[in-house]
């Protein structure tokens, strides 16, 4: 007889307590391979595949679609066949390969098609939706099993390349088969996607007016906090009632940081961004602030100050407000980080980011001003110490050498956890930026 293996959900990141399923890859009744992806579970900002570490026939599903797991909890339960030869051997039909929309004929197991236990004529399963747990019993069949007829797995080749389209299309139920995409060669774009989507949505604003003109006012709408919206909330609200934080801020003449980027943009080579060059000055201040480069324990006991500075920034995504991490960013030069956060940031805009790049941060920078705004009071990204805010570059009135000149003017504000420092060292981190800003060359002594 089959052994039935439990697979409970593992801890995915830093400081988790549990995932939400999104969405189901198996189904009670289907072998799968050793490793292969079972569920896609929402955490830590991210949305991961998790793989079962047993193979053989899925008995049991724990967790309907938007239901939280916690870690430890069981996830799945697996009958694992006996050894070959075992006259209680499980049948399975051969797995076919199956196209992945936008990649045709995948390979390996996580492309291969699921193949159903039959006892006889009859599959093993429970159809219908995942309840919080499904089980199904393998038995042995009482006569020789029925010769499954072969199934051919027709390739479809849709030109889809962006996992968010395929993603997006299949929680708005739209047939990507169906479209035509406004991309190069036909490819399929998220434009196209939410042109379907609004198409598909566009009867139905007639019946939806009119019902609420005959209620005579519009009902309100209760939203669930879930998914990342609820993990954003919890890390904030955590973060306001623990840390005592405090603000300050500054404006600064940031025209000859931009004349730096300009210059250096003439040479050959990657092009160096803003962000990068604010992040090479964060990882200077640090250096020469390292109080700021810190972390309260969680029992209040001491302050822990971090050997590195794995530098935080703030990106946004489709699916909301992440941040991702560049890991020992002390350790790399303005080119260095320039590369790590472009990649970073595309692959937040892909919504590919492993928890791995979205925890272990010890500082934060949060470049607000491409919101088009000039200021704001940013809460700390908990359980770190410190967070640099900085506004739009704008030209402004500015005096300049005894002038009234025309400059270009930013606002810089810092915020910090009161009980690793006082504000004498808050005030000296951010002058200390503010004067990188307006004179870059003094990085150069920080070489």
């Amino acid at each position: 007889m089959p052994v039935v293996r439990e697979f409970k959900l593992p801890d995915l990141g830093e400081g988790l307590t549990g995932a939400e399923v999104v969405r189901w890859m198996v189904e009670v009744g289907d072998v799968i391979a050793v490793d292969q992806a079972v569920v896609e579970v929402e955490t830590a900002k991210a949305v991961v595949e998790v793989p079962c570490p047993y193979g053989g026939v899925v008995t049991a599903l724990f967790g309907a679609v938007g239901e939280e797991v916690p870690v430890g909890a069981p996830l799945v339960t697996v009958a694992v066949s006996p050894p070959a030869g075992s006259s209680d051997a499980v049948q399975a039909e051969p797995a076919v390969e199956r196209p992945l929309v936008g990649y045709g004929v995948a390979d390996g197991p996580k492309g291969a098609r699921r193949a159903r236990v039959r006892t006889g004529a009859a599959a093993v399963g429970v159809p219908g939706p995942v309840a919080p747990a499904v089980a199904a019993r393998v038995e042995a069949a009482p006569t020789a099993p029925a010769v499954a007829a072969p199934v051919v797995a027709v390739p479809v080749v849709v030109p889809v390349i962006s996992p968010l389209v395929r993603r997006s299309a299949r929680e708005h139920g739209i047939d990507l088969a169906a479209l035509t995409g406004s991309g190069p060669d036909g490819l399929i774009l998220r434009a196209d996607v939410e042109r379907a989507v609004a198409a598909a949505a566009r009867p139905a604003v007639a019946p939806v007016k009119a019902a609420v003109a005959a209620a005579g006012s519009a009902a309100d709408e209760v939203v669930p906090l879930r998914g990342l919206r609820r993990t954003i909330a919890e890390k904030l609200t955590r973060s306001h009632q623990e840390i005592p934080a405090a603000t300050c801020w500054v404006d600064a003449d940031a025209t000859g940081l931009m004349e730096l980027r300009a210059q250096l943009n003439r040479t050959a080579g990657p092009k160096v961004s803003v962000l990068a060059l604010l992040a090479r000055i964060c990882t200077a201040a640090l250096d020469r602030f390292p109080e700021l480069n810190s972390s309260v324990e969680s029992d209040g006991s001491g302050i822990r100050r971090h050997a590195a500075v794995n530098l935080g920034f703030a990106a946004q995504s489709d699916r909301g407000l992440v941040v991702p991490v560049v890991r020992d960013a002390h350790l790399l030069g303005t080119e260095q980080l320039g590369a790590e956060l472009a990649r970073l940031t595309e692959t937040a805009r892909e919504g590919r980011l492993t928890p791995a790049e979205l925890t272990g941060g010890t500082f934060t920078l949060n470049n607000y001003g491409v919101f088009g705004v000039d200021g704001s009071t940013p809460i700390l990204n908990h359980p770190e110490a410190a967070m640099l805010g900085v506004g739009r570059i704008v030209a402004k009135p500015w005096v300049h050498e005894g002038q009234l000149a025309v400059r270009q003017v930013t606002q810089l504000s810092f915020t910090f956890d009161h009980r690793v420092c006082d504000g004498g060292t808050a005030g000296g981190f951010l002058r200390f930026v503010a004067d990188c800003v307006e004179q870059p060359g003094m990085l150069l002594r920080q070489l």
